[in-house]
């Protein structure tokens, strides 16, 4: 949309502060275009490198990304908090099954593990750290990952942060899935580290395509081993072992894993660990016991978790001990394990069912694990609208591509089996829009 909003400034710095005002008071909104850039310079009488050095400073930090023949424009979640503008919602009436969340009637009851923590809670100190119990279950339940060096960190996306501030600097090039995590994106540029991006099929990364990241000098992998979010791929045993002789030369590339699935994923894991010298893999507990539980597990080489930790203590210390010994008795209950495999179960014959439907129409879905299924469209802007006139909100792919082709994503964590239907054909409508044939009268 247009942008009314007057910004000021002489210089760089002047000029990057006035947008980030803009933001920060609801003058601009994601997803808002900016001036361009001989506009704004004549607008304001100065030279156009100077505007040009004031969006680059702005895009350095997170804010804005260059949006091609559109321009610059606002983030979709720029790191600043509005206080004015609040993140717009999902209209009254409309089914979400755009947030990629899982569905809270699935989740265990965490009541009775919280009343066993509640009965013994220890006194700690400012010295406290991962909970030892938490990290020797943790142990015996990443299966082929090498777990001599754990940590704990207060999710998946904390723990990401951490691992790549540990090793990279602004400016450092990171290989990423496209399309992919819409919030890893967004991390990525808000630390001003440069995005090479990498197809991914239902089988994971493409391996030809990692490989030209490589050489294209990215310091840094970031891979979801299953549920990957937004197209559900997983990565496969042969596509784990083409990665790993595709890392194999590049011995000095920091290799990191997302498995925010963890108990949900429905596919084998085939781990990358220890291909290079400095790797991690996080395993979070969000999905299957709740987003409340901001918490991850952090496997790793001995500098990598040493990093982890170390940074840690100079910020939030550690994670909750009360938090981390609640994870333990969940982990523990037999009821929350047989909940959250009847969830796996679930999510699983919803996705699958939704992807059934879609390819019997003639519409090509992915959906292989996970809770999300990834509907290639000509135009999101198109699919979206006519989604949503059906009452569904579904999210434009353009939250999660960098370079891949347009599509929607659709999250079955609030589908229910009267919706299949009507969702099915607004879906087909959107990618094939029908075209009506106007009769002489």
């Amino acid at each position: 949309m247009a942008v009314h909003y007057q910004f000021q400034g002489s210089t760089a710095a002047g000029i990057s502060v006035s947008v980030e005002f803009a933001l920060t008071h609801g003058h601009l909104a994601p997803g808002d275009s900016l001036p361009p850039v001989r506009q704004l310079a004549g607008e304001l009488g100065v030279s156009p490198n100077t505007v040009a050095a004031a969006y680059r400073q702005l895009r350095d930090r997170g804010l804005v990304e260059t949006a091609g023949r559109n321009g610059t424009r606002v983030r979709h979640r720029p790191p600043l908090s509005a206080r004015l503008a609040a993140k717009p919602s999902v209209p009254a009436g409309l089914v979400d099954l755009s947030a990629g969340e899982p569905d809270t009637d699935l989740l265990p009851d965490p009541g009775p593990a919280l009343h066993r923590v509640a009965a013994t809670v220890p006194r700690t100190g400012y010295s406290a750290g991962p909970y030892p119990e938490l990290l020797e279950r943790a142990r015996t339940r990443l299966g082929p990952v090498p777990s001599e060096h754990l940590t704990v960190t207060a999710g998946a996306l904390d723990g990401l942060e951490r691992i790549l501030t540990a090793h990279l600097r602004a400016g450092d090039r990171v290989a990423v899935e496209d399309p992919g995590w819409a919030a890893l994106l967004d991390l990525v540029a808000t630390l001003g580290l440069h995005p090479l991006p990498v197809p991914v099929d239902d089988d994971g990364p493409d391996a030809g395509a990692l490989s030209d990241a490589l050489r294209h000098g990215a310091k840094a992998v970031i891979i979801t081993s299953r549920a990957q979010n937004p197209t559900g791929a997983a990565v496969s045993a042969s596509r784990a072992a083409g990665l790993r002789a595709v890392l194999a030369p590049f011995p000095e590339v920091l290799v990191v894993e997302d498995d925010h699935a963890a108990e949900l994923a429905d596919e084998e894991l085939h781990t990358l660990a220890g291909t290079t010298r400095n790797w991690a893999f996080l395993r979070s507990t969000s999905k299957p016991f709740g987003p409340d539980l901001r918490l991850a597990v952090l496997a790793g080489d001995a500098t990598t978790v040493a990093r982890v930790e170390g940074r840690m203590r100079l910020g939030a210390g550690w994670v909750s001990t009360i938090l981390q010994r609640l994870v333990v008795e969940l982990w523990s209950d037999s009821s929350a394990s047989a909940r959250v495999e009847a969830a796996k179960m679930d999510y699983a014959h919803r996705r699958l069912r939704l992807v059934a439907l879609l390819r019997s129409r003639g519409v090509e879905a992915r959906g292989r694990s996970g809770v999300n299924v990834w509907v290639p469209v000509a135009d999101e802007v198109f699919a979206v609208t006519r989604v949503r006139d059906a009452g569904f909100a579904v999210a434009p792919g353009s939250l999660f591509r960098v370079g891949a082709p347009p599509a929607v994503r659709v999250s079955v964590g609030r589908l229910r089996p009267e919706m299949y239907a009507p969702l099915v054909d607004a879906l087909v409508g959107a990618v094939r829009p029908s075209r009506r044939v106007h009769q002489p009268v």
